[in-house]
């Protein structure tokens, strides 16, 4: 069936890709419900934590957009770093797949932000859109 031409390559790929999702979704992880681990997800989650609150200590620079980039860029780095610790330290599959989706879209927003951000100092005071 795989090798049918009425099951196109991409949908083999997909198909393979699924099952390999599964099969790893069910595996538990192997250090999960140690106290240790407990301790280590409690301290990196901590250290990020603190560093997400220092990057959002921003002066007012009496731009409304620029200061919300500087705060924003560390709360989503801040959840970046928390979900890269549930998915080393947890033992729930759903949630290490949530962190992962967290990861990808929280680092596409960071880029997103730095993009605007970049354009916008680069564009004169008279050329900026108002909203």
């Amino acid at each position: 069936m795989f090798m049918s031409k009425r099951f196109p390559a991409f949908m083999r790929n997909a198909t393979l890709c699924i099952a390999m999702a599964v099969l790893f979704g069910a595996m538990e992880s192997p250090r999960a419900g140690d106290a240790h681990d407990e301790r280590a997800y409690l301290a990196e989650n901590d250290a990020s934590m603190a560093r997400m609150m220092a990057g959002m200590a921003v002066k007012p620079s009496g731009d409304v957009d620029r200061d919300f980039v500087a705060m924003m860029i560390p709360h989503h780095q801040g959840a970046i770093d928390m979900a890269h610790a549930v998915i080393k330290y947890g033992s729930d599959e759903r949630l290490k797949r949530i962190a992962q989706e967290i990861i990808v879209t929280q680092q596409e927003e960071i880029v997103a932000m730095r993009r605007i951000d970049d354009s916008a100092r680069d564009a004169s005071p008279s050329t900026r859109s108002e909203p």
